[in-house]
């Protein structure tokens, strides 16, 4: 075995850790999805979707927080799920499963950032606007029905590619630059936050903030639907808070800062959320919010805040300061995935490509601009139908599985180190599981999203199934023969 390949660089500290989680957690996601949350509400209690966003979040990051600490390699769940349920057994497919979802369900993530930036820019140059083509594609396929695939082509979504293209020509280098890139682009993520929430405490109308329509807090079947819905889209702009799990193998001190990058970050981000959306609502009227989400390309709701509060040099300012923001968060979840399908390429449990590493820069090359390419296709779909697909997939094939076996290796392996013990537990994990659910079935039209995700795991068995028939891996091993054993004369 060679033992001179070259190895990832532990060149990020707790400083570049947090703001790697936060730039991915903030990215565009709050200024885009804001008239889809209220939309599903119909009024300001759309609130509640953040505020139980942020519970869930932490419950769930205390489940990162305990196996990133015991586990703080490269590769995030897919290490945690190998060695929770047996790295030659059940542990080893569920692991490659993880890996092949992480093919749909990264680049949508990263698409969303591309496609969000490209639609502020169309407040700029409004041509970005205007729609090429836009087609609903529908697929008959047995026990699943019909599947729609939505296609929005125009000139924002060159921009949105080209976005993409750009952040892989970035990471294209070594680590210990990109964690001082990160920091950078941390703070023009910051100060885009404080100034919307400057203009928003300064222009505060409590009365449009709060003019909650009749019977918003009637506990009905509605109400639950709304708050499914808003809930799904609350856990897409949290999401992220783990991203240094992925990138365990590069952090310095990882027992210690993998714990305190996850819990720092989304309390910060909890808190900046629910001040700068009820800052939003007490200027822009909650009507107005829903009519934007009707739209597939003007959510630029910022710009027009700020055009209404200071001006129109503040929302061209702001515009600018919300692209950087999607530009970050392109970045930074293309830094945190791309180390993914490394790990497991190296590991013998994905495509043996990906393990390749610059021989120079040390990084990840194959893996980096695969996730790329494909980020560049999903940058075609409509951003509510990313947004919704990327968070079904990702509760089904990895954040319950996860959780799950957390509650397993707590029961059966007790002594397994844990520098890091989750509090109060079992209740976060059991609180995550709950949430997790309500948001995949309490839902309008929830089974379509749902079937992606049972077709997505339909292929990646089969393809694991054949894999490990052709290389003799579980459950197709030959277990080794008993010795004999000699009889007695």
């Amino acid at each position: 075995m060679k033992t001179d390949e070259p190895k990832l660089i532990r060149g990020i500290g707790l400083g570049g850790a947090t703001a790697l989680n936060m730039i991915d957690m903030i990215g565009v996601g709050p200024f885009i999805t804001i008239p889809l949350i209220v939309a599903a509400m119909g009024g300001p209690q759309a609130m509640l979707g953040w505020i139980f966003g942020a519970v869930f979040a932490i419950c769930d990051g205390l489940v990162w927080a305990e196996l990133g600490a015991a586990m703080p390699g490269s590769g995030g769940s897919y290490r945690y799920l190998k060695e929770i349920y047996g790295p030659q057994k059940l542990g080893r497919m569920l692991s490659f499963l993880f890996i092949w979802q992480l093919s749909f369900s990264a680049p949508l993530s990263i698409a969303s950032g591309g496609v969000g930036l490209s639609q502020y820019a169309g407040y700029i140059w409004p041509s970005l606007d205007k729609a090429f083509f836009t087609r609903t594609f529908q697929v008959g396929i047995p026990a699943f029905g019909s599947l729609d695939l939505r296609i929005l082509v125009a000139p924002a979504t060159f921009v949105s590619i080209s976005v993409v293209a750009f952040s892989v020509f970035l990471l294209y280098r070594r680590i210990t630059i990109i964690s001082r890139m990160s920091q950078l682009l941390w703070i023009g993520v910051m100060g885009t936050i404080a100034f919307v929430i400057t203009a928003g405490i300064t222009h505060f109308n409590k009365e449009l903030a709060f003019s909650f329509p009749p019977n918003a807090f009637t506990f009905d079947n509605n109400f639950f639907l709304g708050l499914g819905a808003a809930m799904l889209v609350a856990n897409y702009d949290y999401w992220g808070y783990y991203n240094v799990c992925f990138l365990g193998e590069e952090v310095r001190e990882p027992t210690r800062n993998i714990p305190r990058a996850l819990l720092y970050s989304i309390l910060a981000v909890a808190a900046i959320y629910i001040v700068m959306n009820i800052s939003i609502l007490g200027v822009m009227p909650w009507q107005e919010l829903v009519q934007a989400a009707n739209n597939d390309t003007r959510f630029y709701v910022v710009s027009q805040m700020m055009e209404r509060t200071f001006g129109h040099w503040a929302a061209l300012l702001v515009t600018v300061l919300v692209m950087w923001t999607a530009f970050a968060s392109v970045f930074s979840l293309l830094l945190g995935y791309s180390r993914v399908p490394y790990a497991a390429a190296v590991d013998g449990n994905y495509f043996r490509a990906f393990a390749r590493v610059h021989p120079e820069k040390r990084f990840p090359t194959v893996s980096l601009l695969a996730l790329g390419a494909v980020a560049a296709l999903f940058c075609f779909l409509r951003l509510a139908d990313i947004i919704a697909a990327l968070v079904v997939i990702r509760i089904m094939l990895q954040f319950l599985v996860q959780t799950i076996g957390l509650l397993i290796l707590r029961t059966t392996r007790p002594d397994f180190p844990r520098p890091f013990r989750m509090w109060l537990y079992p209740a976060p994990a059991v609180l995550s599981i709950f949430g997790f659910l309500y948001v995949l079935f309490k839902r309008k039209n929830f089974e379509r999203e749902i079937s992606y995700a049972i077709i997505i795991l339909i292929v990646g068995l089969i393809i694991y199934l054949i894999r490990a028939w052709h290389r003799k891996e579980w459950p197709f091993a030959i277990a080794p023969s008993p010795e004999p054993v000699e009889s007695s004369p």
